[in-house]
Order: structure tokens, then sequence, then C-alpha cells
């Protein structure tokens, strides 16, 4: 909690030109945001997620190989359902102002 996940997410929806406001989906469990040129885009927070099948209630899957980015807050508590491929970007809190960016490429579960 408060390591930047949502403030990050504001960047690269800023970045990759999303038209609609950004905010965390604590309560609804996914927003979906428009962009100028690169279709929808998914952003989920799955921090008060109970249990993990809850995510495949929403359809989930669905989501995931749409073709469209899919932004995961608190993807451990799907780990099970992540697909293959995915990008991890890990914040870690060094002190009140300052975080550390850990990045990792998952593919084919590697």
């Amino acid at each position: 909690m408060g390591a930047g996940k949502t403030t990050l997410i504001k960047s690269l929806a800023k970045a990759m030109r999303v038209t609609d406001q950004v905010s965390s989906p604590t309560f609804g469990i996914v927003n979906e945001y428009q962009t100028y040129s690169n279709g929808p885009i998914f952003h989920f927070d799955f921090y008060r997620l109970e249990d993990p099948m809850e995510a495949l209630d929403i359809g989930i899957e669905e989501y995931f190989y749409s073709g469209n980015y899919c932004w995961l807050e608190w993807a451990e508590n799907i780990g099970a359902l992540l697909p293959d491929r995915y990008f991890l970007i890990e914040l870690t809190i060094e002190s009140e102002t300052r975080r550390l960016l850990t990045l990792h490429h998952h593919q084919d579960g590697h």
C-alpha cells in the first residue's frame, strides 16, 4: 500500500494517450480506459479479492486474451490465473520519496 501503483498507472496512461480519467478500481475491480489509438486498456485492482475464482467470475481470461493491455494491481492475488506471458513491474518503497522499480518479463512460465 502506498508504493505508487496508481501513480505509475496514471503515468503509463498518459504515455499511451488514455482519454479517460484514471483512478484505482479498488471497489469495482476493473476500469476500462479509452485511448486515442491503442484501443481500450483494462485496469484491475485485486487487493480486495478474497478468492481468485472471483476473477474468473468477471471473465479475467477474456480480458487477458483480448489483445488489449491489462494493467493489474495486486496481481499476486490471482497468481495461478496469470497468462503465460506478462510483464511485471515491482515497486518497492525505499524511503518516503524514493521507489525502486524492478522489471520482470515472464514468458511461457519462465
